[in-house]
């Protein structure tokens, strides 16, 4: 699988990335193998939901402004999905 690529929102797209703006798109696209960005806008909260969301769905690059948080929540997402392992392993001993 590609890995995931946490860019600026002024970084130009690669000709064979496909752009994509709904929840629907990313989903069809990620499903036929392409490469999928999002370009993410609004405040730092709505941009961190909306990249989880986008990840989880199969899109593998982000444009934002905000590109350290919207890493680890990327991250995050990818160890849900069990794309990745997590960060940190601990068990829950009490």
């Amino acid at each position: 699988m590609t890995p995931v690529l946490v860019t600026g929102p002024d970084r130009p797209l690669d000709a064979s990335w496909v752009e994509a703006g709904s929840a629907a798109e990313v989903e069809r696209h990620a499903r036929a193998g392409r490469t999928v960005v999002v370009t993410l806008t609004g405040d730092e909260t709505t941009q961190l939901a909306t990249a989880a969301v986008f990840a989880w769905l199969g899109a593998r690059v982000f444009r934002t402004d905000h590109q350290e948080q919207v890493r680890l929540a990327i991250d995050m997402t990818e160890a849900l999905a069990g794309r990745r392992p997590p960060a940190l392993a601990r068990r829950g001993l009490a």
